[in-house]
């Protein structure tokens, strides 16, 4: 039986450059910023205020609420201006305006999208889904972020996408977020953070604590301890960083969807937050949660990272943890099979891997699931994307790496009870980049970060060249039956 082909029709994204966000470009070099400051303090008051209503008159129709980000970098050099109490509100927002810019977030690209059911489903004739599409959004300094779209497949597997906003709007931070003790105090120790000054801590702290309670001990520990040592030194850094790490960040539900973007916040992801996979997830008890795996990258090396909502306006991002959790490309289970959680790994960049654990946040060991076995994965294989329940199996969708580093996708199905076994696969490519879409800003790729099953029709999203997104669909049962077909 022949492989399975896209249907002629296909929606494509393609990234706008004139989506742009304000955010804070502040120097590194203090004496810089002092100067900066200083000729902001030398016009007067009149002055200051004809320089505000022209930047209001250049930049309001490219930004909602300009001043709110104007205020928040204001806030991150406050302490550096002189008499700060005694000067004009005015003039805080025009010294704001000097130390923020716009940054086009997808100047270079829009792609690695995954695709998932919205939590709102009112108002749809009946057949229709309405649905969420994340994207890699990546501009200036190749930084990326995580942008999302949203729209309705019909009864009959149209696809529309609804109207996007050139506003963009990041989340506003959690300035004091919750942290579990466990969870934390268990991070620490794999971190070989784990000293007298750390149990110490641990001990005078709840099982839910927060930022300001969680600083709180430190100083009552740094009182009840002997003077500081080099352990908890370090230890504290290792606890600043891990709080860092571990934020939480929230949307008004009054901004649409499409224009709300996570933009990177913390120290490990100052290059970029890359490939999420989401995933809708049903526990045991009936409750859904979206979780997506991502990868922090911060110039230097990369940490695989969880983002987990119920409502796509409120979010928290927290490390993934345990010796199991290595490389990039994970992709969870969208539910616990015998009680346990179950996630797809590559953590040697070549194989792939199967995970199992009882901790959300930590996996301890990965098994081998996969080895390239075709001329067009010979390279390295990996996942697209969390595996998608179907009555034949899980269904997932892989991609594999080949000769001139051409990346095509295809699948696997594996046994619904136990997923270690592989029980159908595609004996070719099921999307290849050919021409005329094999040009872009990476030649020669095809990659998705997630699929959804909408009838009878696998509606799969991807990327071309990590350049655009496309959006095709197959005809379930042909595809599933390829799979199985290509183990005989």
């Amino acid at each position: 039986m022949n492989t399975p082909l896209p249907t002629p029709t296909a929606i494509h994204l393609h990234p706008d450059p004139s989506r742009v966000l304000i955010r804070a470009f502040i120097s590194a070099d203090r004496a810089a910023r002092l100067r900066i400051i200083e000729r902001a303090l030398m016009p007067d008051d009149d002055e200051i205020t004809t320089r505000l209503a022209e930047l209001h008159a250049l930049f309001d129709v490219r930004h909602h609420a300009i001043e709110a980000s104007w205020r928040r970098a204001y806030c991150q050099i406050r302490d550096q201006v002189p008499h700060e109490p005694s000067i004009s509100d005015n003039r805080r927002l025009y010294i704001g305006a000097l130390f923020s810019g716009e940054y086009a977030l997808e100047s270079t690209a829009l792609f690695n999208p995954s695709i998932v059911q919205h939590p709102d489903q009112s108002g749809l004739e009946p057949g229709a889904l309405r649905f969420i599409l994340s994207l890699r959004a990546t501009g200036e300094g190749h930084i990326s972020s995580i942008a999302f779209r949203s729209g309705i497949l019909s009864p009959n597997h149209e696809i529309s996408i609804d109207p996007v906003s050139r506003h963009v709007s990041a989340p506003e931070l959690n300035p004091d977020p919750t942290f579990r003790r466990s969870t934390f105090f268990r991070k620490l120790h794999e971190m070989e953070f784990d000293n007298a000054w750390s149990r110490l801590l641990m001990n005078s702290l709840g099982e839910v604590f927060t930022r300001s309670q969680l600083n709180a001990a430190i100083r009552a520990a740094d009182s009840a301890t002997p003077p500081v040592t080099m352990d908890s030194r370090r230890t504290k850094e290792g606890i600043r960083w891990l709080a860092e790490v571990n934020y939480q960040a929230h949307f008004e539900t009054s901004i649409p969807l499409s224009r709300r973007i996570i933009f990177p916040v913390s120290p490990t992801e100052s290059n970029g937050m890359e490939d999420a996979r989401f995933v809708r997830f049903k526990d045991e008890d009936g409750t859904i949660t979206y979780y997506a795996t991502y990868t922090a990258y911060n110039g230097r090396s990369i940490l695989p990272q969880l983002l987990e909502t119920t409502d796509f306006a409120n979010f928290r991002a927290s490390t993934l943890n345990g010796p199991g959790v290595r490389n990039k490309g994970m992709a969870l289970f969208s539910r616990k099979i015998n009680g346990r959680f179950f996630m797809i790994s590559r953590e040697d960049d070549e194989n792939l891997y199967l995970m199992h654990s009882e901790d959300l946040h930590f996996w301890e060991e990965a098994r081998l699931l996969r080895r390239p076995t075709k001329n067009w994965e010979s390279v390295k294989i990996g996942n697209c994307g969390s595996p998608i329940e179907t009555s034949s199996g899980w269904l997932l969708i892989t991609h594999g790496v080949g000769p001139m580093r051409r990346y095509c996708i295809g699948a696997l199905l594996l046994d619904l009870e136990n997923p270690s076994i592989v029980i159908g696969h595609l004996a070719h490519p099921l999307i290849e980049p050919d021409e005329p879409q094999r040009d872009g800003y990476v030649p020669n790729v095809v990659y998705t970060c997630g699929a959804l099953i909408h009838g009878d029709r696998l509606i799969l999203p991807y990327a071309l060249n990590d350049t655009s997104t496309t959006i095709v669909t197959f005809d379930l049962q042909e595809l599933l039956s390829a799979l199985t077909a290509g183990v005989k």
